[in-house]
């Protein structure tokens, strides 16, 4: 670490090397793939979700799954809706929630799982009155909340939750199949 004397308020700024973002690959044998996972906790705040879905969006375009393409938009939706619920239902005192995000190169399937530490709110499967081949965002698109799992169950392969294995929550997952 350097010090930079030369700011404008004259004190040294520390300064750190950075390397740019380049894909999360780690070194594997010659026949085997590389792992394309991506794992971090934000704070179980709106902001943390926003960072968690664009560091997402950067990091499947970094995989090769392009931004501006149907698979890429889905992938990043489904992470901003688990992540979304993970805050506003998930959220205690304190505590963050972990993205953990899986490509799996052979399957084309990419796993999202969003952990929360919230025991006792578990997520429901979306049902109701209205005919989802209709209008799949409710009888009459009229709430303002309440879609994010319709949304899910839509644009994942499938979906569903578990307990926590390591402590007190939930991990809700979603996965997405690559045509």
């Amino acid at each position: 670490m350097t010090a930079k004397p030369t700011n404008r308020t004259g004190t040294p700024q520390p300064t750190i090397p950075c390397a740019p973002l380049k894909a999360a690959t780690a070194p594997a044998a010659d026949d085997a793939a590389p792992d394309r996972t991506f794992v971090m906790r934000f704070t179980s705040t709106p902001r943390g979700a926003r960072l968690a879905r664009r560091l997402a969006a950067v990091r499947l375009d970094a995989w090769g799954i392009p931004y501006g393409t149907d698979p890429h938009d889905a992938i990043v939706l489904i992470v901003a809706e688990l992540t979304a619920n993970a805050v506003q239902h998930g959220h205690v005192a304190g505590r963050d929630f972990r993205l953990r995000l899986h490509a799996a190169p052979e399957r084309r399937t990419v796993r999202v799982e969003v952990t929360d530490t919230r025991a006792e709110r578990h997520p429901r499967r979306p049902h109701g009155p209205h005919d989802p081949a209709v209008d799949p965002f409710g009888a009459a698109g009229e709430e303002e909340t309440g879609r994010g799992l319709v949304l899910v169950s839509h644009l994942a392969t499938r979906w569903d939750w578990h307990p926590r294995p390591d402590g007190p929550g939930k991990t809700v997952w979603a996965e997405y199949t690559t045509p």
